[in-house]
């Protein structure tokens, strides 16, 4: 009995060791995030404001809204990680931070003009 109890903690050990991500991972997410925040984009230029007098109509731009901002957000999220890894003191992390909420801002005012 005592002898399974060590291979068992061992078993947990290796199961539960960290695992790298692909080096693509990044990419690849910040790409569909990037296709996500277009294609909502997108659909919402395609929006008609006669079409929203009727409720029935309100979800599709809703959703677009939801999903861009959220893809939107998460972009953000994701580009300010990665900036900070390569960075070394909290000025430049600072910056950075600065930097990535001044892209928000300005890819949600581009669109908003596009409307």
């Amino acid at each position: 009995m005592s002898e399974a109890l060590p291979n068992f903690e061992g078993l947990l050990r290796e199961a539960l060791a960290p695992v790298e991500p692909p080096q693509d991972m990044v990419a690849r997410l910040e790409g569909a995030l990037q296709s996500l925040t277009e294609i909502a984009a997108e659909e919402l230029e395609s929006w008609e404001l006669s079409a929203m007098r009727d409720p029935r109509n309100w979800v599709r731009p809703v959703a677009a809204v939801v999903v861009g901002s959220s893809a939107g957000a998460a972009l953000v999220v994701l580009r300010a990680r990665h900036r900070q890894r390569s960075l070394s003191n909290a000025a430049e992390l600072r910056q950075t931070a600065g930097r990535a909420l001044g892209q928000a801002r300005e890819h949600t005012r581009k669109l908003l003009e596009r409307r």
